[in-house]
């Protein structure tokens, strides 16, 4: 007796519903050639599941993102200690406070005992309600400050900071620490100011002796001279004389007297271009007309005043002519 084999021998046969019709299918009821229709869900409409899934995915990648940016740069902020712009900003008028404790420094560090109440009805412009008419004076002795200049502020909060006024007494230098409050678009001084030492001119380094053209130095002094006088004149016409082509220099229109060409510095260079520092010494007069004579008051005197500039000279024609002038960095040793 022959016996069928249990191998399937093709896989497209195993599947066909004309050669395995499902259980209970009648065949003579169908059309001819119409393949039976299965019964129930196949998977085939799983597509969904699968666009939902990546959707979901998606989404949280997003997210995961986003909370990376934003923790890098909130660690960023921390690192550096600057915050957002709203909470950076505070609140209180630095520029107003400076200009209050300037003129409040004005009037506390300027008294005389011969009149103490003049010094007292100008404080009362900035001190609280109920406090030392004279602020701390014992209403002796005399001072006399002026040179007030804002130096620097400490802001507290959003009412109170500390503002620094440097001023000059005499032959020094100091710093007046102020306390200011601040509330409704006024200001007061909240407590005593202290007085605190300036800390004096910075350490100037000595350079060493440059290197100088003394042959270009003699050729060049001469016309510089003939400018300097043209400079301090300010008459255009002679200042052309000694001034590039095409540049125009406004001189100081006779407010200045020229005296003399002290020192000149001329560093080694180029034949036709150089950097020249000079030290020219200006006559200042008095302004007074009825001034005694030199022999009777040296203050009737013409002053003199050193100052250091800078210039370009350039070469053109054979002749040295200004091209720029302005204030030297160092002054010639």
């Amino acid at each position: 007796m022959a016996r069928r084999s249990d191998v399937q021998q093709d896989p497209r046969i195993a599947g066909d519903p004309e050669l395995y019709p499902p259980e209970g299918f009648d065949r003579s009821a169908a059309p001819h050639g119409t393949a039976p229709r299965r019964r129930g869900w196949s998977g085939g409409g799983g597509r969904w599941l699968v666009w939902a899934g990546r959707a979901i995915l998606w989404a949280l990648i997003i997210v995961i993102v986003v909370n990376g940016v934003r923790a890098l740069f909130e660690r960023s902020m921390q690192d550096t200690g600057t915050a957002p712009a709203e909470t950076a900003v505070s609140a209180f008028p630095t520029t107003r406070a400076a200009a209050f404790a300037d003129q409040f420094a004005a009037v506390y560090l300027n008294y005389d005992a011969a009149n103490p109440q003049q010094r007292a009805e100008r404080l009362k412009a900035f001190l609280p309600e109920g406090a030392d008419a004279q602020f701390g004076w014992n209403g002796y002795g005399r001072m006399s400050a002026g040179a007030f200049q804002y130096a620097g502020i400490d802001v507290i909060d959003d009412r109170n900071a500390r503002v620094s006024v440097s001023y000059q007494s005499g032959d020094s230098r100091g710093l007046l620490s102020v306390p200011v409050y601040y509330d409704g678009g006024r200001f007061v001084v909240s407590a005593q100011p202290a007085l605190l030492p300036d800390p004096g001119p910075a350490g100037l380094p000595q350079l060493p002796e440059p290197d100088s053209d003394s042959a270009t130095e003699a050729e060049l002094r001469p016309p510089l001279e003939g400018f300097f006088k043209a400079y301090a004149a300010g008459n255009q016409a002679d200042l052309q004389r000694y001034v590039a082509n095409g540049v125009t220099i406004e001189g100081f229109n006779g407010r200045f007297t020229f005296a003399e060409l002290k020192k000149m510095f001329v560093p080694p260079g180029g034949a036709d271009s150089r950097k020249v520092t000079a030290v020219v010494v200006w006559a200042v007069a008095s302004g007074d007309a009825a001034a005694p004579s030199p022999s009777q008051d040296p203050a009737g005197e013409p002053g003199g005043l050193e100052q250091a500039y800078e210039l370009t000279v350039e070469k053109q024609g054979g002749k040295w002519f200004v091209k720029d002038i302005q204030g030297a960095n160092r002054s010639v040793g």
